[in-house]
Parts: structure tokens; sequence; C-alpha cells
């Protein structure tokens, strides 16, 4: 699968941004989705994932109750609707689909199969 991230902008602290992840292929719905950031001179962490026919979703502690990790199946797409942002959360985001869990943590990105190219969200103090 390929998978092409949009919503890139530069937002002022408080404001809100949506990312999207478009997916190509027909099995959309057989993939746990999930997104990840890197801040320049950090390792990429994970922020949020949504797992596949439960479409149960879990979150980093550093983006709870501010982020909201959702899908359209129909559209072949993931969101991340990020609200009340932080200059904190400044980094490169990229989204991530599991075609088969491995038994690792999805928190970890060796869980994950295909990845996106980044998108560059930066928010200002």
């Amino acid at each position: 699968v390929q998978l092409q991230a949009s919503g890139a902008g530069v937002v002022q602290a408080g404001g809100s941004l949506r990312l999207s992840c478009a997916a190509s292929g027909r099995t959309f719905s057989t993939y746990t989705m999930g997104w990840f950031r890197q801040a320049p001179g950090k390792e990429r962490e994970f922020v949020a994932v949504i797992v596949k026919s439960v479409d149960r979703s879990y979150y980093a502690d550093s983006v709870k109750d501010r982020f909201t990790i959702s899908r359209d199946n129909g559209k072949n797409t993931v969101f991340l609707q990020m609200n009340g942002l932080k200059p904190e959360d400044t980094a490169v985001y990229y989204c991530a689909a599991d075609a088969v869990w491995s038994g690792r943590s999805y928190y970890t990105e060796y869980e994950w199969d295909y990845w996106g190219r980044g998108t560059q969200v930066t928010v200002s103090s």
C-alpha cells in the first residue's frame, strides 16, 4: 500500500490543524493505521493508532485529549485532528499502516509495515 499524507501547515499555539493520509489499494479497511512524528534532533515517536475492525484508538500521553484519530474506509483515508496545538507539537508527521499484527507494541515503529512521506507541522508560540 502507498500512503500520502497532507495537511502541512503553520499555526499559532492553541490553534488546530487536520492531517489526512490517503492510501492506495482496495484493502484499506484491513489495515491498522497510525501516526508518528519526528521533531528536529529527536527520534520518531508514536502519536496515535486506530486499530482495524474494532476501530479502537490509542494515543500518546502527550497528545491525549487534544488529538483525535479517525478513518473513512470508503475514502481510504485516515485523519488526525489536532486541537490545542503547542510549540512542542512541531514535527514532521508520518502516517503508517500495519497489515498483520506481529505481536509488537503499536507504539514502536518496528511494528509498522508501510510508511508515508512526512508532512510538516509547525506551531509558533
